[in-house]
């Protein structure tokens, strides 16, 4: 991977006091209509700034920032953000994660942007929003949002033990428009990092799962919470299965390591990944889950090159095939919060690649990923739509790292890039972006397996093509499971293509990017 930030046209770094230690993240998304993934990034105690992808196919990437129109105190203490059609208008909108008041901006032609809080009936609160994840309910015409608070900055004794309340936000409808005035607050709350609405066992029903960081609070755990139609949400209990797990919970990322349809999960701490597989006696109901991450060589738990020994952070998590060999590679973003001296000062990402034995193996240093920054989130997307995936990475008090991807070279390692398949969703009336889809893209005598999710990560979403490697095989054949339970009849598509999949229709509709 090449790293071109400044010479495609960023310069932007996350910065702050103690407070803007964590977040640091970006959405990526299409704002102008072009298909090609634009980005607004956090600033911390500076603004946020909007870019505008000027990339062309397979070319070096190039970035213009824009003047996103908005107030500066609004682009200001922003630790994260998110996209979503949030009112069914067909423009992608921002959730803002700020230290202070969370914003809703309501997406517009050609990237334009407005505040929405007063519109949407949206009280953004005033507390320390590192989480947020989003998915519509059945029978709902809008999203059910879902924010994660981390420390309480007013209760006594802040900032030990003293965790804010997460809040779910239900739609109601007004006009046409949806309204958010009920907050319910999701307590206990233990200071949350990440957190993603994950249909874990295929119901058809996705619950909330949070990643906390224990650093903050005492007898605190991983949380998995159901979110049912009609009900309060409740958290999963032990007899139900769930298995109480402590750690300093940063990032979350869902992915089918193994093809059986339902998803592991990378949970991203200080010294070591978790990497969780639904166990063999868990039944439909019961998220009984092991740790497999030593086994598979994905702890990360130490850096991989360099002379410091100690304990790594881990940050944003996400899983991806870099490679296209249809194998679910595993990224970590990674940075010590400050200067804490029993974790790592050089501490760079990792770029884990899956193995065909199921293991993974570090790709960093090969790769040119391995810089001496703080990574905080990330961006994973193909933003010159050549069908290899890219990286930003938003790192703290230092400019973003923009890698582009040039494919496996002979003198950088034996695996070489494979074919691929780009999948676009759509669907008439609500949700038209189909979040909460499964799409299956079988290969061969393989499957890829794709959620459509918004959430997780670390402080950091992206919307637009879901990206599958199919390794040597020319021809893909798609199914899609739309957020409903329906599934799709089979969609025959050539490898090395980026294709649109309406619902209802007969065939895949061809996109080519522009030269």
């Amino acid at each position: 991977m090449h790293e071109e930030a400044r010479t495609a046209g960023i310069e932007h770094a996350y910065r702050g006091p103690w407070e803007y230690f964590v977040g640091g993240g970006a959405a990526s998304f299409d704002c102008n209509g072009d298909r090609l993934p634009d980005l607004l990034i956090a600033g911390g105690k500076g603004p946020a700034k909007l870019y505008v992808n000027k990339s062309t196919a397979g070319g070096a990437l190039r970035f213009e920032q824009r003047d996103t129109g908005l107030k500066q105190r609004t682009l200001e203490k922003v630790l994260g953000a998110y996209p979503l059609d949030i009112d069914n208008d067909g423009y992608l909108d921002l959730a803002l994660l700020r230290l202070g008041e969370n914003v809703l901006l309501k997406g517009g032609p050609e990237c334009a942007f407005e505040e929405a809080n007063e519109l949407f009936a949206f009280d953004g609160g005033n507390a320390w929003t590192t989480a947020f994840s989003a998915s519509w309910e059945e029978g709902s015409a809008f999203p059910t949002l879902a924010f994660g608070n981390y420390v309480d900055r007013s209760a006594p004794g802040s900032p030990w033990g003293t965790c804010h309340d997460n809040a779910l936000y239900r739609p109601e409808l007004g006009e046409g428009t949806p309204l958010y005035a009920e907050r319910r607050p999701l307590n206990p709350g233990y200071c949350a990092l990440s957190m993603l609405f994950t249909d874990w066992n295929r119901s058809g029903t996705p619950d909330l799962r949070i990643t906390n960081d224990r650093h903050y609070y005492r007898g605190g755990e991983e949380q998995l919470w159901h979110i049912e139609v009609g009900r309060a949400p409740r958290l999963f209990s032990r007899s139900e299965g769930w298995r109480h797990l402590t750690i300093w919970g940063m990032g979350i990322a869902e992915g089918d390591l193994n093809s059986d349809g339902y998803p592991e999960y990378a949970l991203t701490s200080m010294g070591d990944t978790k990497l969780q597989m639904l166990d063999e006696e868990a039944e439909e109901d019961r998220p009984i889950y092991t740790d497999i991450a030593y086994e598979r060589g994905a702890t990360a738990h130490r850096p991989y090159v360099g002379k410091d020994l100690k304990p790594s952070t881990g940050w944003h998590a996400e899983f991806a095939d870099f490679n296209n060999d249809g194998l679910l590679d595993l990224f970590i973003a990674k940075g010590n919060v400050e200067q804490m001296p029993d974790f790592a000062a050089f501490d760079p990402d990792n770029l884990l690649l899956g193995q065909w034995d199921g293991g993974f193996a570090e790709a960093g240093s090969e790769a040119g990923v391995a810089l001496p920054t703080k990574g905080r989130g990330a961006i994973v997307d193909d933003f010159n739509m050549d069908g290899m995936l890219d990286l930003l990475v938003v790192n703290r008090e230092e400019n973003v790292s923009l890698f582009r991807n040039l494919g496996a070279k002979a003198e950088a390692g034996p695996i070489p890039m494979g074919n691929f398949v780009a999948v676009e969703l759509a669907q008439k009336g609500p949700n038209a972006n189909a979040v909460g889809a499964l799409i299956a893209v079988k290969y061969g005598t393989r499957t890829a397996n794709r959620s459509v999710q918004v959430g997780g990560g670390h402080a950091s979403g992206h919307a637009g093509f879901v990206h599958a490697g199919v390794g040597t095989a020319e021809r893909a054949e798609i199914r899609v499971k739309w957020p409903d339970g329906e599934w799709s009849p089979p969609y025959r598509v050539f490898a090395n293509n980026f294709v649109r999949i309406e619902r209802g229709a007969p065939e895949a509709r061809y996109w080519y990017p522009p030269q």
